[in-house]
């Protein structure tokens, strides 16, 4: 999620990873799509720290 529009690929993590149809999502109110965009950020950063952890295991 570092490159190109941030909300395009918040967009495509939720439907992805949690099945959320686009057109569901730009339905939501602002605050939800808020609330889905923070836990998203939440859950990418719990992988990153999962990976990381893995990597330091595999040595």
């Amino acid at each position: 999620m570092n490159e190109g529009d941030g909300e395009a690929n918040l967009a495509y993590y939720a439907l992805h990873e949690l099945h959320i149809l686009p057109h569901e999502l730009m339905a939501l109110s602002v605050r939800e799509r808020a609330a889905i965009y923070a836990m998203i950020a939440v859950r990418v950063d719990k992988e990153k720290r999962e990976r990381s952890r893995g990597k330091g295991r595999k040595r």
